[in-house]
């Protein structure tokens, strides 16, 4: 099982945040977008990263990897689920009927052109 302790440094950093032990071989919590939001925001108004990785237990890598995805995508680039299944079927779906529309009026085209030239002459 996982014991929490809370987390105080003195001062402004000292509002309850915890930080989650875990035994060997344990399964990671996942850690929501307002999680790792307030750790980045924390970290672009210069806090040391070394401190926030010791911290939250978290590597310094995948800290420096969130503030990386926020600076790129903002908030919504802190969101770890993919979109659902149905959503890239019909992607799929879409992308696939844009393919034959395409490949069908060039061959109408094609067929159009074909029908206005004269026909070849028989030896």
């Amino acid at each position: 099982m996982s014991s929490v302790m809370e987390v105080g440094m003195g001062g402004a950093q000292d509002d309850g945040q915890r930080v989650e032990q875990r035994a060997v071989g344990e399964r990671e919590t996942r850690w929501s977008v307002r999680r790792k939001e307030g750790i980045v925001m924390r970290l672009l108004r210069g806090e040391s990263l070394d401190l926030l990785a010791r911290e939250t237990g978290q590597p310094a890598g995948r800290i420096s990897m969130w503030r990386e995805e926020f600076l790129a995508a903002g908030r919504e680039g802190l969101k770890a689920r993919p979109a659902p299944v149905e959503d890239r079927r019909l992607a799929d779906a879409q992308r696939k009927v844009g393919e034959l529309t395409m490949e069908l009026d060039i061959l109408r085209a094609l067929n159009d052109e074909m029908d206005r030239r004269p026909p070849f002459p028989r030896r």
